[in-house]
């Protein structure tokens, strides 16, 4: 019987542990197969990755051109970027850079600004990222600390010897983040509250919600700042009118409000009644069971379409210059004015920088959103 044993283990080989991972071929795996299979999968992929490529060469070659080889990085002023054949201007975005940040914020008290800047990105850091500790006192010290602290660091106060600096002279990249910041803030916390009410069974509750919804939702945002600006202080007595900055920001957050309560409310949507159903069996109050079972996976599952929203606030923010407030472009748009940097290529540089702005931005957002899809689906399959 041994013998017959020891014959079979001869002839048959039974691996005990895994054989080691081999790479795949080159026409499968890596930059290659890459390449083969979403480039020139079959014959008409391959035409138009092929004319794909031919435009961007066309077009790229006259870009690079335009932006690094033929520009000028450096002058006292415009006369090198009025010269025929020249690129962009970078001189001229690098000496008006100052006022594209600060606007016409005192020179001297510019320091206010980084450092409310500073906090805040700080703060907004420490809530974005996956496995930071603490997130509720973070949540606590940017949604209820830092405005006051962003409040008095900026405009000041006699009390703590900081120079009053009144908003009429704010401007720049800073004006713009603060309006898309106080609008997400609070476009967020509104949106909820409106989707919850257009679905309460309180009749009054949800006809106030809808009207307000519909109503903002069927007028564009140049209308409600407009009526943010005219109409506002005739609801308070004179000595209560709201500042001029305060009064567009307000018309942005209940603008993007509106809109976000129709994100959130395909969200509520989605969630399948046995979750409502199951929370109630286990005696929660509403409030519980919104807060505990039904918002977290509406607000998973609706993270595309909020993002959205905040990306088309952030680029609706340059609306607020007609109403008279000084942001980032209304910045670039006057400084362009200037005849010692007058010149065509210099106020095309001047936008293309605004745009590389506003699309660092917008993209640094959507990726944001993409990683947090795949951290939260995967924690879903799990």
């Amino acid at each position: 019987m041994s013998a017959i044993q020891d014959s079979l283990d001869e002839t048959f080989f039974v691996r005990t542990e895994p054989a080691p991972e081999q790479p795949p071929p080159l026409a499968v795996g890596g930059i290659v197969g890459w390449v083969r299979i979403n480039l020139f999968g079959d014959i008409w992929t391959g035409i138009l990755t092929l004319a794909a490529a031919a435009i961007a060469i066309w077009f790229g070659v006259d870009i690079v051109s335009y932006m690094i080889i033929d520009a000028v990085w450096s002058a006292p002023d415009g006369a090198a970027c009025r010269a025929p054949g020249v690129g962009a201007c970078w001189a001229y975005v690098w000496r008006k850079l100052p006022y594209f940040v600060y606007g016409s914020y005192p020179v001297d008290e510019r320091w206010r600004v980084d450092v409310t800047l500073a906090i805040g990105a700080v703060l907004i850091a420490w809530l974005l990222w996956p496995s930071s500790p603490r997130k509720g006192l973070g949540a606590l010290l940017f949604f209820i600390v830092y405005p006051v602290l962003a409040f008095v660091l900026l405009y000041g106060t006699s009390a703590l010897g900081l120079v009053q600096i009144p908003t009429n002279l704010w401007g720049g990249i800073f004006v713009s983040l603060l309006v898309a910041l106080l609008g997400m803030v609070f476009s967020l916390p509104g949106g909820v509250l409106l989707a919850l009410g257009r679905r309460s069974r309180l009749p009054a509750v949800r006809l106030l919600s809808i009207g307000f919804i519909e109503f903002v939702r069927g007028v564009p945002l140049i209308t409600v700042l407009f009526m943010a600006n005219t109409m506002l202080p005739l609801f308070v007595p004179e000595q209560f009118s709201p500042d001029r900055l305060v009064r567009p920001l307000i018309g942005v957050a209940l603008f993007a409000s509106a809109y976000m309560a129709e994100v959130i409310r395909g969200g509520l949507n989605a969630i399948p009644r046995g979750q409502f159903e199951a929370a109630q069996a286990l005696g929660l109050r509403y409030p519980q069971m919104m807060r505990l079972i039904v918002l977290p996976q509406a607000l998973t599952i609706v993270i595309p379409g909020i993002v959205n929203t905040f990306i088309g606030l952030f680029k609706d923010t340059t609306l607020v210059a007609i109403v008279g407030i000084f942001d980032f472009l209304r910045t670039v748009d006057t400084a362009r004015l200037d005849p010692e940097w007058a010149g065509p290529t210099i106020s095309t540089t001047g936008y293309l920088f605004a745009a590389m702005f506003y699309f660092v931005f917008c993209f640094g957002m959507s990726r944001y959103s993409l990683a947090m899809e795949r951290r939260l689906s995967a924690g879903r399959n799990r």
